[in-house]
């Protein structure tokens, strides 16, 4: 462990400015992630600024939909009866994600900000341009069994490892975000976490000081309720990271589909929601048929590495898996 400071900050405002004050700051809320690349010696931040006391920890019903704080557990929004009653596929995703002990502790604004599980990433001994900007991509010409296989660049070919970002994403979630002059925004949160291209040390949008204050979900996503779910495809039963995952959601007329969402996890660099895969479905009867080429127009575009071909037939029937059981028809 390097030394760091580490200071308490007793508002969003102390707590941006104590970040702007030291580059590459980084905020502890749960810890779950950010203790584990220290440990790691992955991340080497200067100073460690503690929000636990921030008043970001409500879960409460709004005019828009639900507002979920970003300082609430993972396991306080998974049970929530509002988020279970009206969002069950958040519930799903949060629980697929990690152990109950890890979930007791996560909080969802760092659940968002979680980092690659690339093997390449955390060996400090190995060239990553996400760890050490220009140093190189190991996974590019290494083994790449876990990466990407849509959305990657010559510079990086990791992936997104979290599942409750990928059911918000289904969900048209949006971020509601601090910035380090005390103004507010709302962005879509489709537009939160980025591809690589040249510069995959950035893995979101966000600028130096900014803080998650909450995710706001719409009243309209409610719509997906009956008919959603989560599958998680995993090298072992147990808690593990996924390979692919899917967030599905129908909205249905009788057996015809109104509306669809299909977000694709552990494929890319971000959440990869599919529009091809979501115009194969709408108005179309809910079905095998129309759920396989839902999955085929999902993974198209998808050019694999050396050793991760097997991603784009695991994709496509996982999408097709996840529509069945969102449909009932499994």
């Amino acid at each position: 462990m390097r030394p760091f400071e580490y200071v308490r900050a007793d508002d969003a405002a102390a707590g941006a400015a104590a970040a702007l004050q030291a580059p590459g700051s980084r905020f502890l809320a749960g810890g779950t992630n950010l203790l584990d690349l220290m440990k790691e010696d992955v991340e080497r931040p200067p100073r460690v600024i503690d929000i636990r006391r921030l008043p970001l920890g409500q879960i409460e019903r709004t005019r828009a939909g639900l507002s979920l704080g970003a300082l609430a557990t993972n396991t306080e929004t998974a049970n929530h009866p509002m988020v279970r009653e009206h969002y069950p596929l958040l519930s799903q995703a949060i629980v697929a994600g990690a152990s109950g002990q890890l979930r007791n502790m996560a909080t969802n604004g760092g659940n968002l900000l979680q980092r690659t599980r690339c093997n390449y990433f955390y060996d400090t001994a190995m060239p990553c341009n996400k760890r050490q900007p220009g140093s190189g991509c190991a996974a590019r010409e290494g083994l790449n069994r876990i990466h990407a296989v849509l959305g990657w660049s010559e510079a990086c070919v990791a992936t997104y490892p979290g599942d409750m970002a990928n059911a918000l994403y289904a969900l048209d979630a949006s971020v509601r975000v601090r910035a380090a002059s005390g103004a507010e925004r709302l962005m879509p949160i489709g537009e939160l976490h980025r591809l690589p291209g040249n510069t995959p040390d950035r893995d979101t949008t966000l600028a130096p000081g900014d803080l998650i204050l909450g995710v706001e979900l719409p009243v309209g996503a409610a719509a997906f309720a009956r008919n959603s779910h989560y599958l998680k495809v995993r090298d072992r039963a147990s808690y593990a990271f996924a390979m692919v995952a899917v967030a599905a959601a129908l909205d249905m007329d009788g057996n015809r589909i109104r509306q669809a969402r299909v977000v694709l996890g552990s494929v890319a660099h971000m959440p990869w929601r599919s529009a091809a895969a979501e115009a194969a479905l709408v108005g179309q009867p809910a079905g095998p048929e129309a759920f396989r080429r839902a999955g085929e127009a999902a993974l198209a575009e998808a050019p694999p590495l050396a050793h991760n071909a097997y991603k784009v037939e695991l994709g496509r029937r996982a999408v097709e898996r996840a529509l069945m059981r969102a449909s009932r028809l499994a």
